[in-house]
């Protein structure tokens, strides 16, 4: 029978794992967990791909434990009630306990979830749960109280490359080719199992792993691009100057072809952000909501459905109108801030804080609501810059 390779490759203690130092790191709290063996229910939330089920399974195997892999998507009340009974039983039998790990825990209802509680709170079974959703939403509060939760982080391409080259030792006889590996790499955006699995397809169609057979393998070209050089910034500059410019067209195939080639979507979000303000600023103000919402948007989703709010929000702002009356005003000011001598505040504009400060005219004249009283048709003498620059215009409203 044919293991994958994707399973033949699963560490079996911490050190074997790749990525998550700040988890299972010298002195971090997964590992203090693993060597004092006071294993208490968790919660794990990442991407796919980072190791939730490979770092439960290396946990169970450090106390000796009972290990039971359940999946939310195909297993229901009924299997929950018999893993429980056999966990019970195996307790009072020898004392060995068990750890349920249950795979994509968000999918299962309220219901289902306060089922685990009372197994949970007796200590029938430590519970173990994945989720690529964000537990303060998709999991019971009961639940998520009773039970530590650990944020993991996707892998970096350095990750990935270790995993990859950890894999192809299983096929010492295949010659694997930089660029191939580097593909491989780029495109499994931070998933480790999808890059083992590409490398098991190229093997299997290839006796050499070259561009063309990673390509193959993935069903995906390669695209030039290098996220530090001359290209990366190139495609960024396109990008911001096309929704300068007003043409969502142009706007998405230079979206495109950043996602294509494995940029970082926070990236091109805090981008947008900037240019909200930079190039729409106060002409449509709420280009500025969308785009910080779509940014938090995206750190909560991540690809591939991260894309879809990419596109919305940068043809949102390609389409929008413009002005940099306040970004020219922001750099105007700060320059006089910086080539001239620093008139003072005037005193009808200081606060005043105490007796001293009225007795020497602080605040003296200030009319606090100004709006107010021209509204109300009386005339309203006040100036608010100082002396010297009292004819100084920042910002304008036609630019």
């Amino acid at each position: 029978m044919h293991t994958p390779l994707a399973e033949r490759l699963r560490p079996q203690t911490l050190d074997d794992i790749v990525g998550q130092d700040h988890l299972i790191g010298k002195g971090k709290p997964i590992r203090r967990m693993v060597e004092t063996g006071n294993i208490t229910s968790m919660m794990f939330w990442g991407p796919p791909g980072c190791g939730k089920t490979t770092l439960a399974t290396v946990i169970s195997n450090s106390i000796d434990a009972e290990f039971v892999f359940f999946s939310a998507v195909t297993s229901g009340v009924a299997d929950v009630r018999e893993v429980i009974k056999k966990a019970t039983k195996l307790r009072e039998e020898n004392g060995k306990k068990t750890i349920l790990f249950v795979d994509e825990i968000h999918r299962f209802n309220k219901a289902q979830q306060d089922g685990f509680l009372p197994h949970v709170e007796n200590g029938t079974i430590i519970l173990i749960g994945a989720t690529t959703e964000n537990p303060g939403f998709r999991i019971n509060a009961p639940l998520l109280s009773r039970s530590q939760l650990f944020v993991l982080k996707s892998l970096t391409d350095t990750d990935i490359e270790k995993v990859v080259l950890r894999a192809l030792s299983f096929f010492p006889k295949i010659k694997a080719e930089k660029e191939a590996i580097t593909h491989i790499v780029k495109h499994s955006n931070g998933d480790a199992r999808f890059a083992i699995n590409a490398v098991e397809v190229a093997v299997s169609i290839s006796k050499k792993l070259d561009l063309k057979t990673a390509e193959e393998a993935m069903q995906r070209r390669a695209i030039y691009y290098d996220k530090k050089g001359d290209y990366h910034y190139d495609t960024i500059s396109a990008f911001i100057k096309s929704m300068r410019g007003g043409d969502p067209d142009a706007t998405l195939h230079y979206l495109a072809r950043m996602l294509k080639a494995g940029e970082d979507p926070m990236f091109v979000a805090r981008r947008m952000a900037i240019f909200a303000s930079e190039d729409i600023g106060n002409a449509q103000p709420t280009a500025l909501v969308v785009a910080t919402s779509a940014m938090q948007a995206v750190h909560m989703i991540g690809l591939p459905e991260a894309q879809l709010i990419l596109a919305q929000t940068a043809t949102y702002l390609a389409t929008a109108r413009k002005s940099i009356a306040s970004t020219s005003g922001i750099f105007e000011a700060m320059a006089d801030i910086e080539m001239e001598n620093l008139p003072e505040i005037p005193l009808h504009l200081r606060n005043a804080a105490n007796s001293v400060m009225k007795d020497l005219d602080y605040g003296k004249g200030h009319i606090r609501y100004a709006w107010k009283e021209e509204k109300e048709g009386n005339s309203v003498q006040q100036d608010y810059l100082p002396k010297e620059l009292k004819e100084k215009k920042y910002y304008r409203k036609d630019w």
